[in-house]
C-alpha cells in the first residue's frame, strides 16, 4: 500500500510540474510572439520618424498626410470596401508621392512643397482632358499646358509620372511669356 502510494505521488507530482511547465512555455511563446510581431514594427515607425526629423513643419506634415491616406487605403482594404487592384494602385500612388516629396525637401532644403499630383499613363486625362501629351515628350522642369512642372517618373510597383501643379502667379507668368513669344516670335 505504502508503494502504491508513494507511486501515486510521484504520478501527482509529475502531472502538475508538466503542467507547470506547460503554462510556462504557453506564457513564454506568447511574450516572444508579441515581441517579434511588435518588434519590426516599431522599428519601421522609428526609421520613418528619423527620416521626418530631417525636415521642417511643413514637409512633415505632408509626410503625415500621406501616411494617414495610406492607413485609410489599408483600413478600407481590410474592410473589402475596395479591391487588392484599387489598393496596390493607390498605394504605389502613395509611395510615389512620398519619394517625390523628399528627394525634393533634401534637393532644395527648402521647408516648402508644391501641389504634387501622381498618376500613371492611362490617368493623364484627369490632369490634362481628352487631349492629354504623350508622355514621351514629357521633360523634367517643363511646364505642361502652363498649369503644371513635370518633375519625372518614380516607379513604385507601377510608373507614375509626378507633377507640381503652380500656383496661380506662376500659371499667369507662363501664360504671359507664351502670350509675349507669339506676340513678338524674334524676342528670345
Amino acid at each position: 500500500m505504502r508503494g502504491q502510494q508513494q507511486k501515486q505521488g510521484i504520478r501527482e507530482s509529475a502531472t502538475t510540474t508538466m503542467a507547470t511547465h506547460q503554462r510556462r512555455l504557453a506564457a513564454l511563446l506568447t511574450i516572444v510572439l508579441f515581441v517579434l510581431t511588435c518588434v519590426p514594427v516599431s522599428k519601421a515607425k522609428r526609421t520613418t520618424q528619423r527620416t521626418d526629423e530631417e525636415f521642417g513643419p511643413v514637409v512633415r506634415a505632408y509626410l503625415g498626410y500621406l501616411r494617414d491616406e495610406q492607413e485609410v487605403v489599408d483600413d478600407r482594404v481590410s474592410r473589402r470596401e475596395i479591391s487588392p487592384v484599387y489598393y496596390r494602385h493607390n498605394s504605389n500612388r502613395i509611395k510615389a508621392l512620398r519619394l517625390m516629396a523628399v528627394r525634393m525637401a533634401r534637393e532644395t532644403n527648402n521647408d516648402y512643397l508644391p501641389e504634387l499630383e501622381a498618376v500613371s499613363g492611362s490617368e493623364l486625362g484627369l490632369l490634362f482632358g481628352p487631349q492629354a501629351p504623350a508622355p514621351a515628350s514629357f521633360k523634367v522642369g517643363e511646364v505642361v499646358r502652363h498649369t503644371f512642372r513635370y518633375l519625372g517618373v518614380v516607379r513604385t510597383g507601377e510608373v507614375f509620372y509626378l507633377f507640381a501643379r503652380l500656383d496661380p502667379y506662376e500659371q499667369a507668368e507662363t501664360t504671359e511669356k507664351a502670350d509675349s513669344s507669339k506676340a513678338d516670335p524674334g524676342r528670345p
